[in-house]
Formats: C-alpha cells, sequence, structure tokens
C-alpha cells in the first residue's frame, strides 16, 4: 500500500482547486493548471486539505494513489511558489544570454544554438555562466532544462558542457602511455 497516497495535502491560501469527473484544476497567484485522475483514484476535498481516495485491495489504484498525490501535490507548488531549475556552463568560451523569448548559447560548436523558450517559462542568465529555468509546471520546467543541457552534456574527462548546477560530474583519468 501507499505510504505517499496516505498523507493528506494541505492547501495554502489563495488556492483554488475544482474537481470535475476525473480532471482536477488548481489556480494560484503564478497560473493554473490541471491534470486528469486515473478512474480509480478518487480526491475528497476539505476546507484545506485534500486526501486520495482509493480501493486498496486494487493493484493498479494502489499504484496510481502515490503517483496521484505527488502530481497533485506539484501542482499546489507550482502555483503558489513555482520551481526553478539551475544550470552552469563549464567550458573556456561556453556562454548563455537571454533575448526576449529566445536563449542563445554558445558551446564551442562553429555556430551559436537558439533555444526557443515555451510559453510558461521564464529563463534568466545572471552571468554568462549561469542559465536560472523558472516556471509553475514541474514537469515542463524539467524537459526544458533537460533541452538546454541535451545541447552539451558535460563529458568525464575534462568536465566541459552544460550541467546542473547541483550535478556531480565523474571524471575519468586520461590515457596512459
Amino acid at each position: 500500500m501507499s505510504r505517499i497516497a496516505k498523507v493528506p495535502i494541505t492547501l495554502p491560501s489563495g488556492i483554488d482547486i475544482k474537481l470535475e469527473g476525473n480532471e482536477v484544476t488548481v489556480k494560484g497567484s503564478k497560473g493554473q493548471l490541471s491534470a486528469l485522475l486515473h478512474e480509480k483514484v478518487g480526491l475528497a476535498i476539505d476546507n484545506s486539505q485534500i486526501e486520495i481516495k482509493w480501493d486498496k485491495a486494487d493493484k493498479i489504484a494502489n499504484s496510481q494513489a502515490g503517483t496521484t498525490r505527488a502530481v497533485i501535490n506539484n501542482m499546489i507548488i507550482g502555483v503558489s511558489q513555482g520551481f526553478e531549475k539551475k544550470l552552469a556552463l563549464v567550458g573556456v568560451g561556453y556562454r548563455a544570454q537571454a533575448k526576449g523569448n529566445t536563449l542563445g548559447l554558445s558551446l564551442g560548436f562553429s555556430h551559436p544554438v537558439d533555444y526557443e523558450v515555451p510559453a510558461g517559462i521564464t529563463i534568466e542568465t545572471p552571468s554568462q555562466t549561469e542559465i536560472i529555468v523558472k516556471g509553475f509546471d514541474k514537469q515542463k520546467v524539467g524537459q526544458v532544462a533537460a533541452e538546454i543541457r541535451g545541447y552539451r552534456p558535460p563529458e568525464p574527462y575534462k568536465g566541459k558542457g552544460v550541467r546542473y548546477a547541483d550535478e556531480n560530474v565523474v571524471r575519468k583519468e586520461a590515457k596512459k602511455k
């Protein structure tokens, strides 16, 4: 049985949640998110708490209950506080510059890389080697950060590339003669 799904979600003030059939909609100061629930999982919404309801004997409902709770909790955190991922550029000449709705990257290629920022995401570059991806949808923030990192992932010999700020790159020893 899911331990995560047993824990009720507390609603912060200023968050509005609606359940229409299998669709949950969460509104907050940052924006609005909606998600479809599995048909074997339900919600019980009180004044300031949300509880996940499911048939504990059903294997599929058991597996979906914790996921549903995590998704709804991430939606509530997203519309109230938002999410952010930090990326660091390591390498000589590696630079990033936010230009409106595009992110210009100089990653050692023969050409600059321009990344179009999707709607609902903001990108900041406090310095030339730092990128901060912000948004209210956790999945979209992670996907954008992964796409930017995908242009030049960190390589194991010199550690050059685009990496997450908290990422630890395991370095390999160079070839011996």
